[in-house]
């Protein structure tokens, strides 16, 4: 009797071993050899409020598998486009190792894993853990091409220093503008009530930053907010509680007036035909705030687009 092995094997989402997209692991970062290079970095020791975002890039990954049918890309009516195609390379790294309070040392084992994604070529998607992962994110660039960021979140993250703390989920954006080779920050999706006071909006506009709530965004369309971003190399970085806890309730901090999908999707795919995208992480998904698994499932299917933005317009 036949069980099919012999033609391979269907591989359908809800079977085998949850890399992202069901994309090849490469154990051996010495031997990376693709496109793009999905890393998960499981800390939250930098969260203020609830944790959880150390089970995020599990939960995401598992979420990806949803998209992973195995078919050469994925065709857009809207577009008339086949987004990641078999010419986009795409495998998983697995995680940086993280060592339970030790916020140095794991955070210098997430910037290992960047830096080696980039020397091999590839673009680094790292996947938190909280927002606090950005920082070695941004280190592994030290030495390379100045660029911009856009941060597409609820909060300014742009605190210096709160209670001795410097490299919590409240200071990324802060270590960023600090660096030479960072030219600006982009910061969609401020809004409402905050614990950063007045003076680090201050702070922030003073080292060039452009910020603009939800409610500004929709004033002025998501393509024209995008427009405003300089052009050139960007790196994105996102933080899942700049949707609406309606669609992404599974997040430490939720904050209410938040985008909808389409609204960010709209403002990627605009930078990936006007900037060059050389880095991403998604943050703050805390898969165990929500039992629909609806937010691991909208951090997954945002990634998978905006990769697919990205490869379409450079080939």
């Amino acid at each position: 009797m036949s069980h099919g092995y012999e033609s391979g094997r269907l591989n359908l989402p809800f079977v085998g071993i949850a890399t992202f997209g069901k994309k090849p692991y490469v154990e051996d970062w010495s031997q990376l050899d693709a496109d793009v290079a999905i890393i998960g970095a499981p800390y939250d020791f930098g969260a203020q409020y609830r944790s959880g975002a150390r089970f995020g890039p599990r939960a995401v990954r598992e979420a990806s598998t949803l998209f992973s049918f195995g078919h050469a890309g994925a065709y857009d009516h809207e577009d008339d486009a086949t987004y990641l195609g078999a010419d986009v390379q795409i495998v998983d790294m697995g995680d940086a190792d993280i060592i339970h309070t030790d916020t140095l040392q794991s955070h210098a084992n997430i910037q290992v894993a960047v830096r080696a994604a980039l020397d091999a070529g590839a673009l680094p998607v790292t996947i938190g853990g909280d927002h606090s992962v950005n920082i070695p994110c941004i280190n592994a660039f030290d030495g390379e091409e100045d660029f911009h960021i856009l941060q597409i979140d609820a909060h300014l993250d742009f605190v210096d220093e709160r209670h001795g703390v410097r490299y919590g989920h409240g200071n990324p954006m802060r270590r960023a503008a600090e660096k030479p080779y960072i030219t600006g920050l982009s910061q969609f999706g401020i809004r409402n009530v905050s614990s950063t006071a007045k003076e680090g909006y201050e702070d922030a506009r003073s080292m060039g930053s452009d910020i603009l709530s939800v409610r500004q965004i929709r004033e002025i369309g998501s393509k024209e907010a995008a427009r405003r971003i300089p052009r050139g190399r960007l790196y994105v970085t996102i933080d899942i509680d700049a949707f609406c806890p309606s669609i992404a309730p599974g997040t430490g901090t939720p904050s209410h007036g938040g985008f909808m999908y389409y609204e960010v999707l709209e403002i990627l795919q605009q930078v990936s035909k006007t900037h060059d995208i050389i880095g991403i992480d998604l943050v703050e998904v805390a898969p165990a705030y929500d039992p629909t698994e609806g937010t691991a499932i909208l951090a997954a299917q945002l990634l998978l687009n905006f990769l697919g933005f990205i490869f379409h317009e450079r080939s």
